[in-house]
């Protein structure tokens, strides 16, 4: 029986040693009985492409890969700001709209409110758009709504972990703990 495949979406892909971590979670899901899929695995030829057809190359090729997945575990730990990163949270959508399992994880401990509440201390760069009178989301939740609701319908809540200091794009502590949900979810499904 072929293992099940778990697309691995995260911020990691844009660290120096993106294809090292890829490496690492893709051992870590050998082990646990599954196969990662790790976005860098693809080899793309980018080669002459503006930087528009570059992108959509990419975006594509990580919509086909999501497509040959059963699953997918999420790094939602906030990256760039207050929040996750825009294309993990595409990836969870977009998976969730396929109907797979969405398995995540955040790297740190504070929820989306405290976080939020604190980036508006220390002023709110130009550019973006929040506001003292905007509402802040205030559910308790890692994440926003969507993304921590549409984890907790596949019977997982969102991993959290308090990494130390540095290590909060590469500490995989809840990472494990996705693959041993990931193990349950998928028991279930045999």
């Amino acid at each position: 029986m072929p293992r099940k495949r778990i697309y691995l979406a995260g911020p990691e892909v844009f660290l120096p040693n993106a294809l090292a971590i890829g490496r690492m979670k893709a051992e870590l899901c050998a082990a646990a009985g599954f196969e990662g899929a790790f976005p860098l695995d693809q080899s793309l030829d980018l080669a002459g492409l503006s930087k528009a057809e570059q992108a959509r190359c990419i975006s594509l090729a990580n919509e086909a890969l999501m497509r040959t997945c059963d699953l997918l575990i999420a790094n939602m730990t906030p990256f760039r700001g207050v929040s996750m990163d825009g294309g993990t949270a595409f990836e969870i959508g977009f998976m969730r709209a396929l109907g797979r399992p969405v398995l995540g994880y955040s790297n740190v401990l504070p929820d989306y409110r405290t976080r939020a509440e604190a980036f508006r201390t220390r002023g709110i760069p130009s550019g973006d758009s929040d506001r003292m009178d905007v509402e802040i989301e205030d559910f308790g939740l890692p994440e926003n709504l969507m993304m921590a609701v549409a984890i907790a319908e596949s019977a997982v809540s969102v991993q959290v972990h308090a990494a130390s200091p540095g290590d909060e794009m590469t500490d995989l502590t809840a990472f494990a703990r996705c693959l041993e949900a990931a193990r349950r979810i998928t028991a279930s499904d045999s």
